[in-house]
């Protein structure tokens, strides 16, 4: 969506509750062409973040994955030598063996770069990576092309796609990285913006569980020891899991007895910590 200065105005979309700060940093991260860095603890829908703004403006998500053991020319290109090498031996591919541009395909951010239109490229949990993968990255994303040095072939953007960069800030960025992106931190949601997330997930949801499932999900969060806290993720899963127990019992919820905290906790230690301490804090 556009606005009458021919500027795209993000303001949410079907399945993400949008704070006002947050439309206008993404606002002026678009209309300024520059990469918007999104930190926060999982769970706090920075991922989602870019499939709403990919529903939101129209356009295509392409999304980069960043692994600790990724280079930066596997997100631009990829030279497949082992399919050549079999066309080669073989000799029944409809491939040109001396063609070396039909062994390349492109990574994420190559296709972003030839998309034939203006995409949001997400590039998720970029804390993985060392330091020159997220400069040289920069690097690249300003200037909008890079080359394959094997067929001496330079890739220009056709269209400058919408970066949308997220951390889970277990690592520190380098304040080059930092100085070349707007940056936006996404607090853990509210008790009052997380009812307004379970309206959008569950329009018919009562008062009365919700309420009950809220109150107990934030005690949660704040017991002691709990290496994963469980997500809003988890928390709209293990909603799905009371409504779906034909004997789930509300009262027992209202009075402090969780079950399904499995749905919740994802490690074994904090389901058994948690278990624990809420067994004491009844006695």
């Amino acid at each position: 969506m556009s606005s009458d200065n021919g500027f795209f105005q993000f303001r949410g979309a079907s399945k993400y509750v949008l704070d006002e700060e947050l439309a206008k940093i993404v606002n002026v991260s678009i209309a300024l062409e520059m990469p918007l860095l999104l930190k926060g603890e999982p769970g706090t829908g920075k991922t989602m973040l870019g499939h709403a703004i990919a529903e939101s403006l129209k356009m295509p998500l392409i999304v980069l994955n960043v692994k600790s053991s990724m280079k930066l020319v596997d997100a631009l290109y990829q030279y497949d030598t082992l399919t050549r090498l079999n066309d080669s031996r073989f000799g029944d591919s409809k491939r040109d063996v001396s063609n070396i541009e039909e062994y390349i395909k492109m990574g994420k951010i190559g296709q972003a770069f030839v998309a034939d239109q203006r995409t949001v490229l997400l590039i998720d949990e970029i804390d993985k990576a060392d330091t020159d993968f997220q400069d040289d990255m920069l690097d690249i994303l300003d200037q909008m092309e890079f080359d394959i040095m094997e067929i001496d072939k330079t890739i220009s953007a056709k269209h400058r796609p919408v970066i949308i960069i997220t951390s889970n800030a277990k690592k520190d960025l380098s304040d080059p990285f930092l100085g070349r992106c707007n940056f936006h931190h996404i607090a853990f949601p509210t008790a009052d913006v997380m009812q307004l997330i379970l309206n959008v997930h569950f329009p018919n949801l009562s008062r009365d569980l919700a309420d009950a499932c809220i109150e107990n999900f934030y005690k949660l969060r704040e017991l002691r020891s709990i290496e994963k806290k469980p997500a809003t993720r988890e928390l709209i899963n293990w909603i799905r899991a009371l409504r779906a127990d034909p004997d789930f019992d509300l009262k027992a919820l209202q009075k402090g007895e969780v079950p399904y905290m499995g749905v919740l906790y994802k490690k074994s230690t904090d389901l058994v910590s948690a278990a624990l301490q809420l067994s004491r804090a009844r006695k």
